[in-house]
């Protein structure tokens, strides 16, 4: 049996998905753990380019069974629009099930979103406005509708009710005109209507798979420096991305988790606000954007982009236990004559080696070490003897700085350039 957890090792947008899209040709089931639609991963494949922001990786696997997980906040209507773009291109969906508990992101929460985030003037966070963080406060007040409760209208007018007390108080404040209840119970049973069938205590599934030996991966969504608990607060999202939450999102036991795969890019990009110490605003910050063609896949913003980061892979290897490195993106590096690499964060007369606390790392400066680039094409590169010698340390300092072995090395989009480490 091998459970794996695929996690974000850095501020989100890796390229999970195009690592769990290669893994899942072997896996029994996909379960996404936690997130919404707020960050999509791009996947590239014989059946095209797809960006998949709630729909499983796995998806183009025939054989996978692709869940929903419980710790995931669910837009239905972003769902369905998915599913038709999946099967537009020729895939089946008839593996695609969804955890009955999952919560559901209603219009009040996107609403609210953009309302809040716009309150905060020059503090915001950064939100994709698409009610994460709203759907996850009311996850936590005990005011959310699950996706179970779609199937039951009676049950989902009383939580509704319920929930629209509260949100109409809310949005009075803002100036905002009340919602009417029957106008979002209709809007409600009509999404359980279209994915009824898909809605499923998945908890059956997943025990069956565990305890048949079966290989699963666990794909999570952005990276550990978005954690709720462990990142850039309150510049995070609103769940936990690190391998401590895909145990209780996923709805399998910790000790079930056999290995855990941190992806990282071969720099480093954010979107959103907060502290990100390596961002680059030169001509190099627009050349790592532009070749690696570095914009938000939900939203299409430009992402920031800076040097690797090795203060964070170490900090990010800590809190989730990597016992294998997926590098992403070293293809893009190509054209580069000199590489830099932080290996610490200058904070007055200290030098600091682990990730501070956000008012303090707001400060730091980071102190970089100098690499020579190779200037010579990877892309086409299959075998890691293949790379160039300056490729090799590269590559090998980033294992040395993360702690953990290097097991693949990504040299492109598509599927098929992929380096095996042996």
């Amino acid at each position: 049996m091998t459970v794996t957890a695929i996690v974000g090792a850095q501020w989100g947008d890796e390229g999970k998905g195009r690592i769990i899209d290669y893994l899942a040709q072997q896996a029994d089931m996909v379960i996404r753990f936690q997130g919404g639609d707020n960050a999509g991963h791009t996947v590239v494949n014989e059946h095209g380019t797809f960006r998949l922001h709630l729909v499983p990786s796995g998806i183009f696997n025939p054989h996978t069974r692709c869940i929903i997980g419980t710790g995931v906040v669910l837009n239905p209507a972003r769902l369905l629009e998915e599913m038709a773009e999946v099967t537009g291109a020729g895939v089946s969906v008839d593996n695609l099930w969804i955890s009955e508990r999952a919560q559901v992101v209603m219009p009040y929460h996107m609403l609210l979103d953009g309302l809040e985030e716009g309150a905060r003037g020059n503090a915001q966070i950064g939100t994709t406005k698409r009610g994460i963080g709203p759907a996850y406060a009311d996850k936590a007040a005990r005011l959310g509708i699950r996706a179970g409760d779609l199937l039951r209208p009676g049950w989902l007018r009383a939580r509704l009710e319920l929930a629209l007390a509260q949100k109409n108080r809310t949005l009075a404040d803002f100036g905002q005109a009340a919602l009417r209840l029957d106008v979002l119970l209709e809007q409600a049973v009509g999404w359980g209507k279209a994915l009824g069938p898909r809605i499923i205590d998945t908890l059956p599934a997943v025990q069956e798979a565990v305890r048949g030996g079966r290989h699963i991966l666990l794909e999570g969504q952005l990276g550990v420096m978005r954690d709720l608990d462990w990142g850039t607060y309150p510049y995070v999202t609103s769940s936990n991305p690190i391998a401590g939450g895909a145990s209780a999102g996923a709805g399998l036991p910790p000790a079930a988790i056999t290995e855990v795969i941190g992806v990282v890019k071969a720099y480093c990009t954010a979107v959103g606000a907060g502290p990100f110490p390596v961002e680059l605003h030169d001509e190099n910050g627009a050349r790592l954007r532009e070749v690696g063609q570095e914009y938000g896949a939900t939203t299409g913003r430009p992402r920031r982009c800076g040097w690797f980061d090795g203060v964070a892979i170490g900090y990010a290897t800590w809190l989730n236990g990597f016992t294998g490195l997926a590098v992403t993106k070293l293809d893009v590096l190509d054209g580069f004559p000199e590489l830099r690499v932080c290996t610490g964060y200058q904070h007055g007369s200290e030098i600091l080696t682990c990730v501070p606390d956000t008012a303090v790392y707001e400060q730091v400066t980071p102190v970089y070490e100098t690499w020579p680039g190779w200037q010579t094409s990877t892309e086409n590169v299959r075998r890691w003897e293949d790379l160039p010698a300056a490729a090799q340390a590269y590559l090998r300092r980033i294992e040395e700085l993360a702690g953990a072995p290097l097991r693949y090395v990504s040299v492109g989009p598509s599927r098929e350039q992929l380096i095996l480490m042996s």
